[in-house]
């Protein structure tokens, strides 16, 4: 296919991409918007916690809370 049709090909796709009006599922979209949600996993705080609490285990020795800022020079 030469370079011209393969432009108004690339060009038409994008037309129609571009006005192409699927059907909306409004009650999916509005649960999805909710804030419910059904995952099941943990809550995203409890997953912080223990990220944090796994970390601080295997590296609280090497932390320094006394000096929190950098040298420079």
């Amino acid at each position: 296919m030469g370079r011209g049709r393969q432009k108004a090909k690339a060009t038409r796709q994008a037309r129609d991409m571009k006005y192409f009006s699927p059907a909306t599922d409004l009650s999916a979209l509005e649960r999805e918007l909710g804030g419910t949600h059904h995952s099941g996993g943990a809550s995203p705080q409890h997953a912080k916690d223990t990220y944090d609490s796994d970390y601080e285990d295997r590296y609280g020795d090497y932390d320094d809370d006394e000096d929190d800022k950098r040298r420079i020079g």
